[in-house]
């Protein structure tokens, strides 16, 4: 899929990767950018930036979802590219005693950002986009939806759960002419990064969102499924399956030089 002419929506599009996605598909020619942002000043000071529109979301939210979508389609045209790219980090603690011993409140946070926001995208855009002929969708996840986070199991989980429902969206929708693409990135220099504690597991460097995104570019104009800003991902991913017993022993000695690092 080629951007220029396209009408693309980006949430998450205030800051990090979101604002780079926003403002790379800008300068690839896409006839209108809307940046949502559960950060209206964010959103708007983005889209001032490269001529396009904003809208506060919570992308947690179904109605609110649903909104963005009637309302981008109601003054700018059908939309093209929808990009569920928000995210939370939070309940990271590679100390804690228990995988599921944090609270409800920050796994149904997650899973409300992380999974459910992807669903709403699909419910409202499906049916608008399968009647006019397809369209396409780049959901952010992580390299932890493909592999792990240590210390970060609700993270992990729901980021593992959001390439299943990719898959799923991909495998329903082809033959409607729906493309897929996965954005899975494993450090990237964002705030989000930066309110989590380095560790060993953080051993591949941290790119720019501006790459990041120019990686997505390029994935959507191949209409990739995976892409992987850091290559060596594909990697751990053939380990991984390769021998899982061995990869869980790698990751649980990654887990103990964690407490180690973290308990001094």
């Amino acid at each position: 899929m080629q951007v220029g002419g396209k009408i693309v929506v980006v949430t998450g599009g205030g800051n990090g990767i979101g604002q780079a996605l926003c403002e790379t598909f800008h300068k690839a020619g896409a006839k209108k950018v809307v940046v949502v942002d559960l950060d209206e000043a964010r959103a708007k000071a983005v889209a001032d930036g490269i001529g396009g529109a904003s809208f506060k979301c919570d992308v947690g939210r179904e109605d609110d979802i649903k909104h963005v979508i009637d309302e981008t389609e109601r003054q700018f045209g059908s939309i093209d590219l929808f990009c569920s790219n928000a995210g939370i980090g939070g309940g990271f603690d590679p100390m804690s005693p228990n995988a599921g011993g944090i609270s409800d409140e920050p796994w149904m946070k997650s899973w409300a950002i992380h999974v459910m926001a992807h669903v709403y995208a699909a419910r409202h855009l499906v049916p608008r986009m399968q009647a006019r002929g397809g369209g396409y969708f780049l959901n952010t996840i992580s390299a932890a939806g493909l592999l792990s986070q240590v210390g970060s199991p609700a993270y992990s989980t729901t980021k593992h759960a959001a390439v299943g429902f990719a898959e799923s969206l991909a495998i329903a929708h082809r033959a409607h002419g729906i493309k897929v693409s996965i954005l899975c990135p494993q450090g990237v220099d964002t705030n989000m990064l930066k309110n989590i504690p380095k560790g060993p597991q953080s051993n591949d460097g941290n790119l720019s969102p501006e790459q990041v995104a120019a990686d997505a570019l390029a994935g959507i104009e191949a209409e990739t499924f995976l892409i992987l800003p850091h290559k060596q991902v594909i990697d751990y991913m053939r380990k991984k399956t390769e021998n899982y017993d061995r990869w869980i022993g790698g990751m649980a000695k990654i887990q103990a030089k964690m407490r180690e690092e973290f308990g001094k």
